[in-house]
């Protein structure tokens, strides 16, 4: 499977809390919900759409993954989109969540081993393993080189600080552009592959 990542992110690579004001507040982050009034539904809904069309499961963060399990499960049967969001697998990587706690079809990844079972779930055939947000974990993938693909919405605002959505190690990382679009709200739409070396 292809790891893919998936962010909105301001211009200045903040993607902590796009989606709601209480989302996630760590350090005192007062903007949450940012990201909402950029949506474009016609060509952001189309690229996330996409991506989820070849999602055959999805990896989380404990936070992520919390707000998005309390979330989706009432959104069943509204859209076709909500649907495959609750039918496929999804895998959390924590080192505090139990597996009692599991629901919403998920599987706890083992805390001491956690990036080696997501090498073995991207070993497996089949279609994307999607990671939305879920930026600690993301910046750990990228710094193991285990993303495949990039899709991010780069939105016209800056935050002035916030968590970042890649790592901070001074190590160069080439990308390739494969696709772009603008949005009447302003946000450039972009998908980026690790550049071939």
């Amino acid at each position: 499977m292809r790891i893919v990542l998936s962010y909105f992110m301001s211009l200045d690579g903040v993607v902590q809390a796009p989606g709601g004001r209480e989302e996630d507040t760590d350090g005192g982050f007062a903007h949450g919900g940012w990201s909402m009034p950029y949506f474009d539904e016609k060509v952001m809904g189309e690229f996330i759409g996409e991506a989820i069309a070849t999602t055959q499961a999805l990896l989380f963060g404990r936070r992520t993954w919390q707000v998005m399990a309390d979330a989706w499960p009432d959104r069943a049967g509204a859209d076709p989109f909500a649907d495959h969001m609750n039918a496929v697998p999804k895998y959390v990587a924590s080192t505090t969540l139990t597996p009692d706690d599991m629901r919403w079809n998920t599987t706890l990844l083992p805390a001491d081993d956690v990036f080696g079972a997501i090498g073995r779930l991207r070993d497996e055939d089949g279609g994307d393993l999607h990671i939305m947000g879920s930026s600690n974990l993301s910046r750990q993938l990228v710094s193991r080189d285990l993303v495949d693909e990039y899709r991010v919405m780069i939105e016209p605002i800056t935050l002035g600080g916030g968590k970042r959505g890649f790592p901070d190690d001074g190590r160069a990382r080439p990308l390739e552009l494969v696709s772009t679009a603008t949005t009447s709200t302003g946000v450039l739409v972009c998908t980026y592959r690790p550049a071939k070396q």
